[in-house]
């Protein structure tokens, strides 16, 4: 496999888009679907732009979009989308689940490969944060039985699918043995900004303190974008 490289971003399509595509419903997440895009030739920003597209009249939406460069958060992570196509009960997929398009892109020239290993990363690092397991995980077949994520299922099997989780149960058991080291070496600390206690925890090793930046960021108002293929965090002050 491939090593993970892109970018995350945020770019959040208005509460104003066309045809309730933001609906601005609050969500807590309990599991997170996956979703080819099912277009061969869009790149996750070709995507992003669709969702504001005047032409689109879809009522179909996503949290997070991902192709061979970037990953692109399209929606808040506790927002309601519409992307499992299972209506809008308490215990839907549209109401209860973080939907993760993976771009299709030139699957001959291996983009598509790259996807999914950055697909890979990402979720791993998205349960991590939760501390989820890969039971969490979902299919958009899972809730309301289309053929999706589609070129995981080539076989009719879903070998693909089962192929994909393993490989984020392997990322996944790598990154806790990792965290698990780094706490045994370390204590935490509370961390306020302008008066405000994060959820979130810094930590004291060495008599050194060491903070999660992108908390510390946002929390300033700031955007936070990660260069995976420089290991570059770039910090960039909004208006």
């Amino acid at each position: 496999m491939t090593q993970a490289s892109y970018i995350y971003r945020k770019d959040y399509i208005p509460q104003t888009t066309a045809c309730n595509r933001r609906p601005g419903l609050s969500m807590t997440a309990s599991s997170i679907t996956v979703h080819n895009t099912g277009n061969p030739s869009s790149t996750a920003a070709n995507e992003r732009g669709w969702l504001t597209n005047p032409n689109n009249t879809r009522t179909a939406s996503y949290h997070i979009v991902i192709d061979a460069k970037e990953a692109i958060e399209v929606l808040p992570l506790n927002e309601v989308a519409w992307h499992a196509g299972d209506g809008s009960g308490a215990a839907s997929g549209n109401r209860t689940s973080i939907g993760i398009e993976i771009c299709e892109r030139d699957v001959a020239a291996g983009e598509y490969a790259q996807a999914l290993t950055n697909a890979v990363e990402l979720i791993a690092n998205m349960l991590l944060e939760r501390n989820w397991g890969v039971d969490r995980l979902r299919r958009h077949y899972d809730w309301s039985g289309k053929n999706c994520p589609r070129l995981m299922n080539k076989d009719g099997k879903w070998t693909g699918w089962h192929q994909f989780v393993q490989q984020i149960d392997t990322r996944l058991k790598e990154l806790k043995a990792s965290t698990n080291q780094i706490k045994r070496n370390s204590t935490e600390a509370a961390l306020i900004v302008n008066g405000k206690k994060l959820e979130h925890k810094g930590e004291v090793k060495n008599g050194v303190t060491y903070v999660p930046i992108r908390a510390i960021a946002e929390a300033l108002g700031a955007t936070v974008k990660w260069d995976s293929q420089t290991q570059t965090v770039k910090i960039e002050k909004n208006d």
